[in-house]
Formats: C-alpha cells, sequence, structure tokens
C-alpha cells in the first residue's frame, strides 16, 4: 500500500525553517511522499496545497508563538474546503500548557521542544495507517 502523501507547511511570518526540512527529510527517507510549502505560508495557501496535492497528513512547524490563531484557522478552513479528513500535526515552540487546547481544535498530534524526529516519524507511521493513503473528496 502506497504512504500518506504529506504537506509540510511555515504559516506566518516566522522565518526559521530548518526544523520543518529535518522534519520533510525525515518523513521522505521513511517512505513519504512529502510536499514542502515553503515560508511565510498564509492558511489560505496551505489548505489549497493540501486540497491540490490530495493529501491526508498536514504538519505545521511554528516556531513564532501564534500557534492557536494559525491552527485554529487552517483547520477551520480545511472544514470550510471539504478537507476536514486532513490529520493535522503541529510541531515547534508550542508550550505545554497549548497541548490540550490545539488537540481540541482538532490537532492529531502536537510535539512541543525536545520531541525527536523519530516521534514524529511514528506519529505519521500511525496516521497513515489509520487514514489511509487515499483522500477522496467531493
Amino acid at each position: 500500500m502506497p504512504r500518506a502523501r504529506v504537506v509540510m507547511a511555515k504559516p506566518g511570518l516566522d522565518g526559521h525553517d530548518r526544523g520543518a526540512k529535518v522534519i520533510a527529510r525525515a518523513l521522505r527517507d521513511a517512505g513519504y511522499e512529502v510536499i514542502y510549502t515553503g515560508l511565510h505560508q498564509t492558511p489560505e495557501q496551505i489548505v489549497a496545497t493540501v486540497i491540490a496535492e490530495d493529501a491526508s497528513i498536514l504538519g505545521l512547524s511554528i516556531l513564532s508563538g501564534a500557534h492557536m490563531t494559525l491552527v485554529a484557522r487552517v483547520i477551520e478552513l480545511l472544514a470550510q474546503n471539504g478537507a476536514s479528513d486532513t490529520a493535522v500535526l503541529v510541531g515547534g515552540i508550542i508550550p505545554r500548557d497549548d497541548v490540550f487546547a490545539l488537540e481540541i481544535l482538532g490537532a492529531r498530534g502536537v510535539f512541543t521542544p525536545g520531541a525527536s524526529t523519530q516521534d514524529v516519524v511514528d506519529a505519521v507511521h500511525h496516521l497513515s495507517a489509520v487514514y489511509g493513503s487515499v483522500v477522496e473528496r467531493s
């Protein structure tokens, strides 16, 4: 069975993408097709990429402190565009106190400072098994 397609995105004004690139490379090495959006993406651009690429998993790397607002907006737009079945993972400078709130918003995984690259790969393996590699959208 083919692996899930993953979009890795850097929303907002944060200009640091080393971590996102490390995760993208690790997922590619694990056999996933990864589409990296680059820096300074709006939630609208990210959701458009998820839909255009038929991705089943979206990784958001956020270091700016705007994670609550950005994740809420991305999840809202996914729902509005018929893509609420996309599993959203969030990583970066995320305070532990915000993890539960992000999960309530709909994040399927939240990675705080200190999480390993393997933790993220393992989560994608799990989500790939749960969500599958094919996304059917109308």
